[in-house]
């Protein structure tokens, strides 16, 4: 069993947060070198304590090893990421102007916020600390880190790793222990960007905590992410592939499957083929197996059971066995759940499944669209038009087409809420992007210095300065563009062959 940690003194944090503000000041994060190399050492914490962080995640929440190393080596991934691309994402990038601003050159450049507040979650608590880490560092910010204490042993095992010099610039990145009273007192104090990954009611009491600072933030949140099951479908693929989703982690995952809308039609077999598949899954039975996860504490088991509870045992189908001593819930199919019910009002976070079913898709579509917006959704068809409906008539985070939960792990897609699922989103090149200020930069010649922009302002002078600019077309401004390209290669091709007359009559 890990060794829990105790947490940070209250009285310490301000103390810990000076010592990152003056590491800021001294501006250390800002060279690519030391960039490049905060992020090496972040890759040998993760390749020297593998085996460490796997019997954390299994004594928190019972994560097989499979999962456990999947979700690590995607955050290996999203490092080596980083390391190859930082270069050219931290270039200057050139920006059109106006015929008004000339003779100058226009950019933007990228520079990090400063001091960046990190709070993590407990459903994936030591990728879901470490991934937001990677763009913080690559952006070149100073951190404080705040795991879950909902995960001892994970969140023990991040303090301990990654306030060790060995693997950290301990001097730039901190990590502090606590629940409520220690992540009050570090909320008092003022951060440049605050990245927190959580549920909806904490994500408000982030925001609120943090607006009197005008502290901009990601709130990477969840919500009740829907399925949608089309009549043209491979439905035992389907089923598959939802209740892969659903029973990862046992559930505990901000994109978990939260209820699926089915097709009156293929609504029994739905149900049939879904006892199938998790007899499937789970030969040998799913109390016993270790490839089934438990619920991360007793409060999580107890507010499984109240939703349960609440709804009459004639809607259970499937499961609903529990062991609140082993934090063990069985995978429970549920239909005709009153939509008065917590179940359909809360998040679920659990091996809990609604299954809804519909006559009309336009039915299932307005049931989503009338509630707050979820953090992704789920559709299965093989229609490419209604492909385009859904995506374009509908509002989430994101959405994945005939499969769950995998657009997180591609590192090319932004990964975010809207509304009451997040505010921003990351992965890839968009965390370094939310971790960093873009800023505008005007570099103005002096050579050309026209006199009607200053005063007096003549009749004349007025008359042109009050009229609107020309408005270019994007295909003139491209046209323009190439030409000057052009002009510039004759000449250089011009001057190449006079060269060349030159130095021939030369050795003539």
């Amino acid at each position: 069993m890990a060794t829990v940690t105790e947490y940070t003194p209250v009285d310490k944090i301000p103390g810990i947060i000076d010592e990152l503000r003056r590491s800021v000041n001294k501006r250390t994060a800002l060279d690519i070198e030391w960039r490049k190399k905060q992020l090496n050492k972040l890759k040998l914490l993760i390749s020297e304590n593998v085996e460490q962080m796997q019997n954390a995640l299994f004594e928190d929440l019972k994560q097989h090893v499979t999962l456990s190393r999947a979700v690590l080596n995607s955050t290996i991934d999203e490092i080596d990421r980083s390391i190859q691309e930082l270069e050219e994402w931290v270039k200057p990038k050139s920006k059109s102007l106006p015929i008004v601003a000339q003779v100058a050159k226009g950019f933007v450049v990228p520079e990090p916020y400063g001091l960046v507040l990190i709070i993590s979650p407990w459903n994936y608590p030591i990728t879901l600390c470490l991934d937001p880490l990677v763009g913080a560092i690559a952006a070149g910010n100073c951190c404080l880190i705040k795991p879950s204490e909902v995960a001892p042993a994970s969140s023990s095992l991040l303090f301990k790793l990654l306030n060790d010099p060995k693997y950290v610039d301990t001097d730039c990145i901190k990590c502090v222990l606590g629940g409520v009273d220690e992540t009050t007192e570090i909320l008092k104090h003022k951060f440049d960007y605050v990245f927190f990954t959580g549920g909806t009611n904490v994500g408000r009491v982030i925001m609120k905590a943090v607006a009197p600072h005008l502290t901009p933030v990601t709130l990477e949140l969840g919500g009740k992410s829907p399925v949608v099951i089309d009549k043209k479908v491979d439905l035992k693929v389907a089923v598959k592939r939802i209740l892969w989703g659903k029973l990862t982690n046992a559930g505990q995952n901000c994109i978990s499957p939260d209820y699926v809308f089915v097709h009156e039609d293929m609504f029994d077999e739905f149900l049939k083929l879904s006892k199938e598949t998790m007899k499937s899954f789970f030969p040998n039975g799913i109390e016993n197996t270790p490839d089934y996860s438990r619920i991360i504490n007793i409060r999580h088991m107890e507010r499984l059971i109240s939703y349960l509870k609440e709804v009459p045992e004639s809607c259970v189908v499937h499961g609903g066995k529990y062991d609140v001593n082993t934090k063990f819930f069985e995978p429970t199919l549920l239909v005709n759940v009153p939509d008065s019910t917590k179940m359909m009002q809360d998040e679920i976070f659990g091996p809990l499944l609604p299954i809804k079913k519909y006559k009309d898709l336009e039915e299932a579509l307005d049931y989503i669209r009338q509630r707050p917006k979820p953090l992704a959704l789920y559709l299965f068809t093989t229609e490419k038009t209604l492909k385009d409906y859904v995506v374009k008539t509908t509002s989430s985070g994101g959405v994945v087409l005939n499969d769950v939960l995998l657009h997180y792990v591609c590192k090319d897609l932004p990964f975010g809420g809207v509304g009451d699922s997040g505010v921003g989103a990351y992965h890839g090149v968009e965390s370094f992007n939310t971790f960093s200020h873009f800023k505008s930069v005007l570099d103005k010649s002096t050579w050309f210095d026209p006199a009607i922009r200053y005063p007096p302002y003549t009749k004349s002078k007025t008359s042109m300065l009050t009229k609107p600019a020309p408005s270019i077309s994007p295909l003139v401004k491209k046209i323009f563009r190439y030409s000057i390209k052009i002009t510039l290669l004759v000449i250089a091709l011009y001057l190449l062959h006079t060269m060349d007359i030159v130095v021939i009559k030369y050795f003539k």
